[in-house]
């Protein structure tokens, strides 16, 4: 008789119980080989299909000691890797995850010589910032910058880079048409060094050295900039050279030749044999 504490069961549990204990079946003989609960699963000797005991030691030995082998068998199927006809192996497409929007700004400083210029030919600057790059700019008068940001709508990365390289090109005295190349190629890159450098001159010597890359009316950094595929802007002791990087070092190495007193001639001459070389090769 249960205590006078205990949950009563309801009839139809009890019902459920028994019908259970019936289903199961018993052994015919006495003499049934007892299982050894310490073997190994392999050792363990096959028990009848219908056997429902047998069933439920199975499931107590997968859950035990054969863990291990019921994840490699879940995990089998996913390893394997669908190929093609070449025996390629073939993937699922990459789903499109959006960008995590950060809103980054930059202010670039405009130096007072290149503050009219950069007002005249604002109408040229601000469309490839705004149409290819997708930056929002303006031009800070107070503060005397150029401001920068990313917006929403800006899907390249290195835009506000490419943006400022863009700007900073403009403010040391490049073109605008020579300033747009920096966003449409990837491998251009300015150098910038002084002449004392490479040879500490002054006075006049200073003046001739910077005559004598100019040359008269600026033919010798015509020539300079043509043969090397480079473009080169001379601001007082400074020199900014953009190009590639083969064509940097070129130019470079014409311009310090000249610096140290080489005759134009002879420059010429090491262009010449240059230009033709880069020829032959593309």
């Amino acid at each position: 008789m249960p205590a006078p504490t205990a949950p009563l069961r309801s009839p139809e549990a009890l019902a459920e119980d028994q019908t259970m204990a019936e289903a199961t079946p018993l052994p015919a003989d006495e003499d049934t080989e007892l299982l050894d609960m310490n073997a190994l699963p392999d050792a363990i000797p096959a028990a009848p299909s219908g056997s429902t005991s047998s069933r439920k030691r199975g499931k107590a030995l997968g859950k035990g000691k054969g863990k291990g082998k019921g994840k490699a068998r879940d995990t089998q199927p996913e390893d394997v890797v669908m190929t093609d006809e070449g025996g390629r192996p073939r993937f699922a497409p990459a789903k499109a995850i959006p960008l995590a929007f950060r809103r980054e700004q930059r202010k670039v400083p405009i130096p007072p010589h290149r503050i009219t210029p950069l007002k005249n030919s604002w109408p040229k600057i601000y469309p490839p910032l705004v149409e290819h790059l997708k930056l929002q700019c303006r031009m800070n008068q107070k503060t005397k910058s150029v401001e920068l940001r990313s917006s929403s709508h800006t899907t390249d990365t290195g835009a506000l880079q490419k943006g400022e390289d863009f700007v900073k090109a403009f403010t040391l005295g490049f073109d605008v048409d020579d300033a747009i190349a920096l966003l449409r190629l990837d491998d251009l890159y300015i150098e910038t060094f002084e002449i004392k450098d490479v040879k500490t001159l002054s006075g006049e010597h200073l003046s001739r050295a910077i005559g004598r890359i100019a040359g008269k009316d600026g033919k010798t950094k015509f020539a300079i900039e043509n043969s090397s595929r480079t473009r080169v802007v001379l601001a007082d002791q400074k020199i900014h050279i953009l190009g590639g990087f083969k064509n940097i070092h070129i130019a470079r190495e014409a311009i310090v030749s000249l610096i140290l007193g080489a005759p134009p001639g002879k420059v010429y001459g090491n262009l010449r044999t240059v230009a033709s070389r880069m020829k032959e090769r593309f």
